[in-house]
């Protein structure tokens, strides 16, 4: 991506993908992949958003600080590594296409319908065993979809958790998959100069579509942080299912 115009394109979409990332806590990939998987070959997209992904997760993990649940969301952590490989596998040796348009569909018909609900009222009750389960689905979906958040996302929504809250669970628990994952991706493959080259070119844009998002973030109430939520997994299961 040498020219002024390939240039834009790449700060455009690292841009929109960081300031959805800074204000919802996750989505960078859907959003950033909509230009970028059109200009990029995939195996020069796929790393360069789990890259940038990181990056943005890194900046929400450092602004949120304060809040964030590490006791509670390690425990999805580790019920998300465990999930990981297994997607992995899965990946090598049978097709996934109808998982991941199955589980696109299941996402995009939930937000909708939770769009026209109300907020529900009663608080999530956190214990080691359903914690680790609900990891386990974030790792093995993200494994197969790249969206690791969405299973906890939607946890977190059916029992009413407030926003800072939500982010402080699963903001850790995204960071984590997102790095095993391109871990393991660069086990498996040769990551191109490119992508490097591309990557810090991208910086700039990164980290102000990153702060942009936290101060809206900021600035939202719960309300509006809840539809923008049911909104982005809305978006991103058509994306899946289409």
């Amino acid at each position: 991506m040498g020219d002024i115009s390939s240039f834009c394109l790449l700060s455009i979409a690292v841009f929109c993908g960081a300031f959805v990332s800074g204000l919802a806590g996750f989505a960078f990939s859907a959003v950033a992949g909509a230009i970028l998987l059109h200009v990029l070959p995939p195996l020069e997209a796929v790393p360069l958003m789990m890259a940038c992904s990181i990056t943005v997760q890194a900046t929400n993990l450092w602004a949120l600080r304060k809040s964030i649940r590490w006791k509670q969301s390690s425990v999805l952590v580790v019920g998300g590594l465990l999930g990981v490989p297994i997607a992995v596998w899965l990946l090598q040796a049978a097709d996934a296409r109808i998982f991941r348009e199955s589980f696109g569909l299941a996402i995009a018909c939930y937000a909708a319908y939770m769009l026209f609900r109300p907020v529900l009222s009663h608080r999530l009750q956190m214990n080691v065993g359903r914690s680790a389960l609900i990891g386990f689905g974030g790792g093995f979906v993200g494994g197969l979809t790249a969206m690791p958040g969405a299973v906890p996302t939607i946890w977190c929504d059916i029992h009413g958790v407030p926003k800072t809250e939500q982010r402080g669970l699963v903001q850790p628990f995204i960071a984590a998959m997102q790095i095993f994952s391109l871990v393991l991706m660069l086990l498996q493959n040769d990551l191109s100069s490119k992508v490097l080259v591309e990557f810090v070119t991208s910086i700039p844009a990164l980290l102000a579509g990153a702060a942009l998002g936290i101060f809206a973030f900021r600035c939202v109430n719960e309300a509006s942080f809840r539809r923008i939520i049911l909104t982005m997994l809305l978006f991103s299961g058509l994306l899946l299912a289409l």
